[in-house]
């Protein structure tokens, strides 16, 4: 879908001079009460409330659910991928990340008094009746990844192209929507059941492969019920019933992904095996040139935990030491954080390596590249369609997510195995997704809310449902767009900040946090917070 183009003149850098100009002398603050809790810091940018100024959270979170409300189908209770920024055109298609999103979404436009518990209960049952009659993948109970959000059907074609979809049952989106379905049924008790019986259909143990590395079992990245019509497709049955499917030919094989989601899930709901939390890879390993191709030489020690070594490989960046994502975006970090108490539980990994993710952002924004914003995670493009962004430094992949237009790609080398091709860039025109900047909310208040509302006021990027869904900072080009998935991100971060984690409350129940809060506990990274 086309974005288009924004009104500001693309020759202008001025917003980018003065936002720098305001901040260079409260950057170091801001970045240095990364350490302090949140509940330390008090009302919105620019000092403590003190009962005289409204908290800007609130407004945010009534235009973003505007923005959801447009493009949720009222009969099905399905809400499209995508809304353009006037609000007049959804998309044709939805996914089970979507609807679960629109769900825990609901459930926060209620509890923070945007609308009211009967509203919410009936919009929460239209969905939870549609979700009854989808089609799913009877053995595993699963649901396909492209819908009709007008009549539910299954998507065989693209409605964008008319190119044909290959029905794919993902991992990670079956993830977020039955994380939805824990919450709506501990939120709203009078659709418990129904909520309850659609979770309980769903196996995790379908996408797990018990023998990915010798001694490590992966989730798959998902599977088809039928052979593709092109790519890599291994079939196999890890459910034992019904016929094989054709998994994908990768693993979910990185620690610092939101695919961890569905790890949790299995393991709580007894689908897949406790030792698969510790499978993952912190950084790929330093073994020679094996893994040079990996965007830094990663240092760190060997533990075993449960029988499974892991090497709790740390990149380092601007003084800091932290386990990388795979592109470095804050979605890939902390999106699982949103429901799962991972700061909490795991004080010597989690909680000093969210606070390092969120400073490298805010530093790589504010210092290094000098784009006067920051936050990077996949979004809407301004000048096309949809492109990954992050912080590349700290991520995996050696091209990583660039965090501008340019795509610059910072490459220091790899000792003894890559010579450094691109070791001190210039970077461009950056690109920040204020979504990001939300899930940062836990992590520094204050600098979250300076952020967002230069993104607001300065650069123009905000509209009738909302923070548009990325902008060019230095030619103040917005995608004007408004996703699902961001929105309900941003729906459960303020959500969480406003209500005290009330999103991990509802999905957090006593089995859960037996089955998972222990594997959480043990683990250490070799995360450093001391920096420049």
């Amino acid at each position: 879908m086309p974005m288009k183009p924004s009104d500001r003149n693309p020759l202008d850098p001025s917003p980018k001079v003065r936002r720098r100009a305001a901040l260079t002398a409260g950057v170091t603050a801001a970045v240095l009460s990364l350490v302090v809790p949140s509940a330390a810091v008090a009302g919105p940018a620019g000092g403590p409330d003190n009962g005289k100024r409204a908290d800007p959270l609130n407004q945010y979170a009534a235009d973003t659910w505007t923005s959801l409300d447009a493009m949720t189908d009222e009969t099905t209770g399905l809400p499209a991928d995508n809304i353009e920024g006037d609000l007049s055109t959804p998309s044709e298609y939805t996914s089970p990340t979507n609807i679960g999103g629109y769900l825990w979404s609901t459930i926060a436009a209620r509890d923070l008094k945007i609308i009211d518990r009967k509203e919410a209960s009936a919009r929460l049952a239209t969905t939870l009746d549609t979700l009854e009659t989808l089609e799913v993948h009877e053995p595993s109970g699963m649901y396909y990844n492209w819908y009709s959000p007008t009549d539910g059907s299954k998507l065989t074609i693209w409605p964008d192209s008319g190119d044909v979809v290959y029905p794919f049952l993902s991992t990670v989106d079956n993830g977020w929507l039955a994380a939805a379905l824990r919450v709506v049924a501990e939120a709203e008790p009078r659709l418990a059941r129904q909520a309850d019986a659609l979770y309980d259909t769903m196996d995790f143990g379908w996408y797990h492969d018990l023998n990915a590395r010798e001694g490590v079992s992966l989730n798959r990245g998902g599977f088809w019920d039928a052979p593709p019509g092109d790519g890599c497709a291994v079939p196999g049955n890890y459910g034992d019933e019904g016929p094989d499917v054709y998994y994908t030919c990768h693993w979910y094989d990185t620690s610092v992904s939101e695919a961890r989601i569905a790890t949790y899930l299995g393991i709580a709901n007894g689908q897949i095996p406790e030792t698969a939390y510790y499978g993952t890879y912190r950084t790929m390993p330093d073994q020679g040139c094996d893994f040079g191709w990996q965007e830094q030489k990663p240092t760190g020690v060997t533990r075993e935990y449960l029988g499974v070594s892991v090497y709790e490989g740390v990149y380092a960046y601007r003084g800091m030491k932290l386990v990388p994502a795979w592109g470095g975006s804050m979605f890939e970090a902390l999106m699982p954080d949103l429901f799962v108490p991972e700061a909490d539980w795991g004080k010597r990994s989690w909680a000093p390596n969210h606070k390092a993710t969120v400073r490298s952002h805010i530093e790589h924004g504010m210092d290094e590249a000098g784009y006067g914003y920051w936050g990077f995670s996949p979004a809407s493009d301004p000048f096309a369609s949809y492109r990954e962004y992050g912080v590349e430094e700290i991520g995996i992949n050696a091209t990583g997510y660039a965090s501008d237009v340019e795509s610059t790609d910072v490459d220091k080398g790899y000792e003894g195995c890559r010579e450094a091709a691109n070791p001190d860039p210039e970077f461009g025109d950056g690109v920040v997704t204020p979504h990001a900047a939300f899930l940062a909310l836990p992590y520094d208040r204050k600098a979250v809310l300076e952020n967002l509302d230069g993104i607001k006021n300065e650069l123009g990027a905000y509209g009738p449902g909302g923070f548009y869904d990325s902008v060019a900072v230095g030619s103040g080009t917005a995608a004007e767009r408004y996703l699902s998935l961001d929105q309900s991100m941003i729906m459960g971060a303020i959500l969480n900040e406003q209500k005290k984690d009330k999103l991990k409350d509802y999905f957090v129940d006593r089995g859960f946090e037996k089955a998972v809060r222990p594997l959480v506990e043990a683990q250490i990274f070799g995360t450093e917070l001391s920096g420049r």
